[in-house]
C-alpha cells in the first residue's frame, strides 16, 4: 500500500485466515505494531505523536457457534424484539468474559442498535458492534468517545473512535481533482485549449506551475457551469439517507422503508 498511497500502511489477519476478515489501515505519523493475530482477532500496539501508546484489539467473531466463546449481545435490552426478555447462557458467558478482562463499553453517540437484518416484513435490530475500553486506557484518554454512524450500504454501523487529541500537521493541503469532470464530453477539449493558451511547452517548473494554475481555473469553471452544487445535493441526499437509517435502527418496527 505504501507504494500506491504514500504515508499509508495496513495490517490484516490473512496469515491466520485466508479470507482475512480483519484489516487495519493507518497513515503516518501513526505507528502500528502487530502483537498477535488469529482467525477472529488482531491485536496491535498503536503509537501516536504526543500521547502514550496503547493496545487495540479488533475482533470479528465467527458465525459458527462452536468456533466462538462469546456473543456480542450482553443482555436482552440490546435486541429490538420486545419478547426477548431473558438473558441467555451465552450472554452471561460474554458478560463474565468482559468482567474478567476489565473492559466496558466506551461512551458513544449514535443509534442504540448497530446491526439490522434489512428485512421489511420482519425487521430485527441488535447491538452487535462494540468499542470496549479499560480503566487504564480511559485514564490516558479521558475524553475519548465513540460515534456509531448510519450503515449506508452495510448491515453494520461503522464506528469512529475519537481520542480527543491534537495531532501534528501532516503536511500541506493536497490537490483535489473531481473525477466526474473527466466524464464530461468537453473535458479533453478544455484541457487541450487551456494548456495551449497558457503558453509554449513547459521547460521550467515555473512555467509548468503557471499552466496548472490556468488549468485549475478552467476546470473550476467547467464544474460550476455543468455540475452546479452537485456535491451539496449529494451530501443533502446522503444526510437524509443516514437520518432514515438511524430511525430504522432505533425503531425498526415503526420506521417506513
Amino acid at each position: 500500500m505504501a507504494k500506491l498511497c504514500f504515508g499509508w500502511n495496513y495490517a490484516s489477519n490473512h496469515q491466520s485466515d485466508e479470507d482475512g476478515r480483519i484489516i487495519l489501515i493507518w497513515k503516518a505519523p501513526a505507528v502500528v505494531n502487530v502483537l498477535h493475530q488469529s482467525r477472529q482477532s488482531l491485536t496491535c500496539e498503536v503509537i501516536l505523536p504526543l500521547c502514550p501508546p496503547f493496545c487495540y484489539t479488533m475482533i470479528y467473531a465467527s458465525n459458527i457457534s462452536a468456533e466462538r466463546s462469546d456473543l456480542w449481545i450482553v443482555d436482552h435490552r440490546e435486541h429490538s424484539l420486545a419478547h426477548i426478555d431473558t438473558t441467555t447462557s451465552p450472554m452471561s458467558d460474554f458478560r463474565d468474559c468482559l468482567d474478567q478482562l476489565g473492559v466496558f463499553d466506551l461512551r458513544y453517540q449514535g443509534p442504540t442498535f448497530s446491526w439490522s437484518n434489512h428485512q421489511p416484513t420482519m425487521p430485527i435490530a441488535k447491538k452487535l458492534d462494540r468499542l470496549l475500553i479499560n480503566d487504564m486506557a480511559l485514564q490516558s484518554f479521558p475524553d475519548a468517545s465513540a460515534n456509531f454512524l448510519p450503515p449506508l450500504t452495510s448491515d453494520h454501523c461503522p464506528c469512529i473512535l475519537s481520542l480527543a487529541i491534537t495531532l501534528p500537521s501532516a503536511g500541506s493541503k493536497p490537490f483535489k481533482f473531481l473525477n466526474y469532470l473527466s466524464k464530461h464530453p468537453n473535458f479533453l477539449q478544455v484541457v487541450f485549449e487551456t494548456w495551449v493558451q497558457a503558453g509554449s511547452a513547459s521547460h521550467t517548473l515555473t512555467s509548468l506551475c503557471w499552466k496548472l494554475k490556468c488549468l485549475k481555473n478552467a476546470l473550476r469553471t467547467l464544474n460550476r457551469d455543468n455540475f452546479s452544487k452537485i456535491q451539496e445535493r449529494v451530501n443533502d441526499t446522503n444526510n437524509l439517507l443516514q437520518c432514515l437509517q438511524v430511525q430504522a435502527l432505533q425503531k425498526p418496527f415503526t420506521t417506513p422503508l
